[in-house]
């Protein structure tokens, strides 16, 4: 007895510019509405929040932050096969805007200009990456047309890590390995554990780990501080006063908010400093270099992490502004999507 085969269909492949004709009008704000597939393929949180942000005489297409490094990203577009002239503009941004993250999307990558991307990333600094990616849009028979991003260059950033780790001494260099190992065990266990906290395919150096809440200028932080263990939901945006009037959003929930958690939470609007937040910290005292409490302060850490996001969920969700947040039964209109999300590449 023969079982009947499974019917496939076949990928047919759309000219980018069917889709956004116009690559500054179509393209790139897309792009700004849609980063979260950018952040799937590059293992990143990014946040993008400005376009065609100027740089000298030029116009840089994109600029953000990558939420768990806190510095500069930059993007440049280009609906056409990579030239000279974009290569030239990407490392004039970087150095326009002093981006750590630079993003070259095109929609193929001739080879000097792929192996070009390969020596920056060899001859940089650890704090420098840079990647190439492909775009491409496709369908499958009459269904809906999906972008498709395929990463053809970027950096071994566990190389540069290693590299930069041989080349310093002392103290300092030593504590900034023990956090990159011990948030890199975190950075697993969220991925297998909680995959819609980060997308991040990279550890740190620093005492903090953080993902996007996302909300711009928005982050959930686990940290080390004064040598206890944190859990933060931190308003960082540029916007001070934003930051305040989402602190005083929540604030006004505290009773709720806190009865949801289970116990007190920190409240410190941080006067005369930029950024607020609101924490929860561990009472026994921890240490990076304590290697055998390692375990426990990942449970400690994700298990605190879910109790605040599921107490900040239940009295509306991080606050978008100043606006009072909603009960717990009202939801947030979805925006239809131009596109789908096309899983993988092709």
């Amino acid at each position: 007895m023969t079982s009947t085969p499974p019917r496939l269909g076949r990928v047919i492949h759309v000219d980018a510019r069917a889709v956004w004709p116009h690559e500054a009008h179509d393209f790139t704000p897309w792009l700004l509405a849609n980063v979260d597939v950018l952040n799937s393929l590059l293992g990143m949180d990014l946040v993008l929040d400005v376009a065609e942000h100027p740089v000298g005489g030029f116009s840089l297409d994109l600029k953000g932050r990558d939420e768990q490094t806190r510095q500069t990203v930059i993007v440049e577009n280009q609906l056409e096969q990579s030239d000279h002239m974009h290569l030239g503009q990407i490392l004039t941004y970087a150095a326009g805007t002093d981006a750590t993250t630079i993003v070259w999307v095109a929609t193929s990558f001739r080879e000097p200009h792929r192996a070009a991307i390969d020596w920056l990333n060899e001859r940089t600094d650890e704090e420098t990456r840079f990647f190439a990616v492909e775009i491409q849009v496709i369908r499958i028979g009459d269904s809906d047309l999906a972008p498709a991003f395929k990463l053809v260059a970027q950096p071994n950033d566990w190389g540069k890590h290693v590299k930069a780790a041989n080349a310093q001494t002392g103290e300092v260099s030593e504590r900034e390995g023990l956090y990159w190992q011990f948030w890199d065990q975190f950075r697993s266990r969220v991925l297998v554990e909680h995959p819609t906290w980060s997308k991040s395919s990279s550890s740190t150096k620093s005492s903090w780990f953080s993902m996007s809440a996302g909300v711009k200028g928005a982050n959930w932080v686990a940290t080390f501080t004064g040598r206890r263990l944190a859990v933060q939901l931190s308003f960082e945006d540029p916007d001070s006063d934003l930051n305040s009037a989402r602190f005083e959003a929540l604030l006004t929930r505290r009773v709720e908010l806190e009865e949801a958690f289970g116990a007190s939470i920190q409240w410190e609007p941080r006067e005369g400093l930029k950024s607020t937040r609101i924490a929860v910290y561990s009472d026994d005292e921890c240490d990076v270099s304590d290697r055998a409490h390692w375990p426990d302060y990942v449970d400690w850490l994700i298990r605190q992490g879910i109790r605040l996001r599921s107490a900040v969920a239940s009295v509306g969700g991080v606050p978008l502004a100043s606006s009072p947040l909603p009960h717990s039964d009202q939801q947030a209109p979805v925006p239809d999507a131009r596109i789908a999300e096309a899983e993988g590449t092709v």
